[in-house]
């Protein structure tokens, strides 16, 4: 049955679906999805979390360290992530590098804090510049940095900031803050007393560390749900709707204390209607594993998720203009920008992305699309930077990555193309197996026939269309050749068994 959609004009909603294996979180902005975050009890995200680590291998010829924290794959620490151990609290925010040898050795225990999560065949990374968030403000306990979101542009409101933070600094008596969008506009008090919790915080982080042993969680980042209220939620947002009562109310309960004046936003939904088939979640998701993404106007993109890198080709498909080719290039490229800024998102495709545009003669023109696509990604949380066109007419970017991809979370390799997004035609098969019936018989000429196992489409086709070519093998070797199908055999799997 269908269920019917909320037809109320939303400019930002946050959507919740909580089930006992999993918990997922929608961002949908004017009845579109843009982003989607999923987090299951099986696979606990780690970022954010602080450990007490131990070293367990330092390589100097990459400046950097393997540290176990107690996870299935030591953990990755650069010597740009850490700091350096003689000098005072109060450093610069860019402290130079040291030689990986001088800041940590064999055994040596650490507190570290985990900034991307295993991804792939790669361990997690860490970083000893421990940072705690909160709603308004981030904490750094070990360096006296004062900064403020760049996003924040007013520069009266930025120097107001800076003062309370200097003040939040002064009481405190060490360590360095910086302001978060959200504090934009806050009153000093909410500020200081957010600095001083955050404190607190550290303080109890401090105490688990002296009492837990090496290769221990020392203190856990907060869950998916409370993670989206104290990330998300801010006066943009209509409302949030979860639809478990008891994840409402812990997170009405923690808005409470951290963004009281939205807390009221925060909505149970007891609907009969799935959440997430409110404005279509749900097919978006299958859409957003697909590889084909169609545009509006009959163009397309195509993406490639890679281990080096994600590509994005551009084309225009079954649009055609209606002026000239230049303005219909022109026009496709400019709807692709707003379409490759929301896949980024919704998909959460980090690392180095490479957009292959459709070329375009135009300097005016190309200079329009990359306006388009950098007031596209200024929409994105996650740092991205853009290069300039290549020679080769590509884009050049860099989307900062935490977590696995969309399609890495709710998929695996498939096992039967190991990856390769391909698979041997079934004659290619044939042949193969041809040449490893004449390879046995050379190595068992004593037997009496060969088996052949094998699935079922190869079968068929060696009694088909191939049965002339193997009745000439037959001839050939002297002995017959018996086929059996295998019904758990993929496509490009055989045995030749000499009987």
């Amino acid at each position: 049955m269908d269920c019917d959609r909320d037809q109320s004009i939303v400019s930002t909603e946050i959507l919740i679906n909580v089930t006992p294996q999993e918990t997922r979180s929608a961002l949908v902005e004017n009845g579109v999805l843009q982003e989607i975050y999923i987090e299951r009890r099986s696979h606990l995200g780690i970022v954010g979390n602080i450990y007490k680590g131990k070293v367990s291998r330092v390589l100097p010829g990459m400046q950097a360290a393997f540290v176990d924290i107690g996870l299935e794959r030591a953990a990755f620490l650069h010597a740009s992530d850490i700091r350096p151990r003689d000098v005072s609290d109060e450093i610069d925010c860019d402290q130079e590098m040291q030689q990986i040898t001088k800041l940590v050795s064999d055994g040596q225990e650490l507190l570290v804090q985990v900034v991307k999560d295993p991804l792939g065949s790669k361990g997690a990374r860490l970083t000893t510049q421990i940072s705690i968030p909160s709603r308004y403000l981030v904490f750094m306990p070990s360096v006296q940095c004062i900064g403020v979101s760049q996003r924040i542009e007013d520069e009266g409101e930025r120097e107001r900031l800076r003062a309370m933070i200097q003040q939040a600094v002064a009481e405190g008596g060490y360590g360095g803050f910086i302001v978060r969008t959200a504090g934009e506009g806050i009153p000093e008090a909410d500020l200081l007393h957010e600095a001083k919790l955050l404190y607190k915080i550290w303080e109890s982080v401090q105490e688990t560390a002296r009492k837990v042993k090496s290769r221990s969680l020392v203190h856990r980042d907060l869950p998916l749900e409370q993670r989206t209220i104290r990330d998300q939620l801010k006066d943009s947002v209509e409302r949030v709707r979860i639809d478990s009562r008891q994840t409402w109310e812990s997170c009405r309960e923690f808005a409470a204390r951290f963004n009281p004046d939205l807390a009221s936003r925060v909505e149970y939904y007891p609907g009969e209607c799935p959440i997430f088939d409110l404005f279509s979640v749900e097919d978006e998701i299958q859409k957003a594993l697909q590889r084909k993404v169609p545009l509006k106007s009959g163009g397309y993109l195509i993406i490639d998720q890679t281990e080096a890198m994600t590509t994005i080709d551009v084309n225009t498909g079954s649009f055609v203009g209606h002026h000239n080719l230049e303005e219909t290039i022109f026009k496709t490229n400019l709807e692709a920008t707003q379409a490759i800024a929301r896949q980024l998102r919704l998909r959460n495709l980090g690392g180095i992305i490479i957009l292959d545009l459709i070329d375009m003669e135009d300097e005016h023109h190309r200079q329009q699309v990359m306006r388009s696509l950098q007031k596209h990604l200024d929409l994105d949380h996650a740092r991205t930077h853009v290069s300039a066109v290549s020679s080769l007419g590509l884009v050049e970017m860099t989307r900062k990555r935490t977590r696995e991809s969309l399609e890495h979370v709710l998929c695996e390799t498939c096992p039967t193309c190991e990856g390769r997004g391909y698979l041997k035609t079934p004659e290619t098969v044939c042949y193969e197996i041809f040449r490893e019936i004449i390879r046995e018989y050379r190595q068992y000429e004593d037997s009496r026939e060969f088996l052949v196992l094998a699935a079922q489409e190869i079968t068929d086709l060696l009694l088909d269309e191939e049965s002339a070519s193997l009745a000439e093998l037959e001839e050939f070797i002297g002995k017959p050749v018996r086929l059996q199908v295998e019904t758990f055999y993929t496509s490009e799997q055989f045995d030749v068994v000499p009987v």
